[in-house]
C-alpha cells in the first residue's frame, strides 16, 4: 500500500465523518476540489469535478445548510438524511481512495465510510431529538451552527491535511461515544 494510497484512504474517512453532519457540504468540497484539481478523482468520478457539479451541489448545500436553521424541518431532514449519510459517506470514500483492489475499495467505503457516517449522523439526529424535546426546538439553530462549522472544518481539514482530518474524525468519535455512555440508560442490578 502505497502513501498516495493511505492519505487517500484518510481523505475519504474525514470526508464521510462530515457527511454525517451535513449531507451535501462535504460533497460539494470534493466537487471544488477535483474542479480545481486540489484533488485526483478516481477515474469514474471525474465527474463530480465538473462545473455542472460543483454549481448543483453547492445550491445543494446551501439549502440544506438554512434549512437544518428551521426547528422541527431539522428533525425532518434528519429522518431522511441517515440513509443518505450511508450512501453519501460510501460514494466519497469509493471516489477518493486510490491504488486498492476494487473489492477492498467498495469494502473499505462501505464500512468506514457509510459506517462512520451513519454513527455521526444518527448521533446528531438523537442530539436534535433531544434539544427539540427539551428546549421546544429553541436550541436547534446552536446545534446546526456547531454542525455545520464541524463539516466545514472536517471537509477543508480532509481535503489539505487528510491525517490531521482522521485524527479530528478519531476524536469526534470519541466525543460521541463518550457522550453515548453517559446518556445510554444504566442496567439496575
Amino acid at each position: 500500500m502505497t502513501s498516495e494510497t493511505v492519505i487517500s484512504i484518510f481523505l475519504g474517512v474525514g470526508l464521510a465523518a462530515s457527511v454525517g453532519f451535513r449531507v451535501f457540504l462535504p460533497l460539494f468540497a470534493l466537487s471544488l476540489a477535483g474542479y480545481f484539481d486540489v484533488w485526483s478523482l478516481n477515474e469514474s468520478w471525474q465527474w463530480i469535478g465538473s462545473l455542472a457539479a460543483v454549481i448543483t451541489l453547492g445550491v445543494a448545500t446551501v439549502i440544506e445548510v438554512f434549512a437544518y436553521f428551521i426547528p422541527w424541518v431539522d428533525n425532518i431532514l434528519d429522518s431522511m438524511a441517515v440513509p443518505l449519510a450511508a450512501i453519501a459517506g460510501t460514494a466519497v470514500m469509493v471516489s477518493t481512495v486510490a491504488g486498492l483492489d476494487p473489492v477492498v475499495t467498495w469494502s473499505l467505503a462501505i464500512i468506514a465510510g457509510g459506517g462512520t457516517a451513519t454513527a455521526i449522523k444518527g448521533a446528531g439526529a438523537a442530539g436534535r431529538l433531544a434539544s427539540t424535546a427539551t428546549t421546544g426546538g429553541i436550541a436547534n439553530p446552536i446545534v446546526s451552527t456547531i454542525e455545520t462549522g464541524t463539516a466545514v472544518m472536517v471537509s477543508i481539514a480532509s481535503i489539505f491535511a487528510p491525517v490531521m482530518a482522521a485524527v479530528l474524525v478519531i476524536i469526534i468519535l470519541f466525543i460521541i461515544f463518550r457522550i453515548y455512555r453517559k446518556l445510554r440508560p444504566q442496567k439496575r442490578t
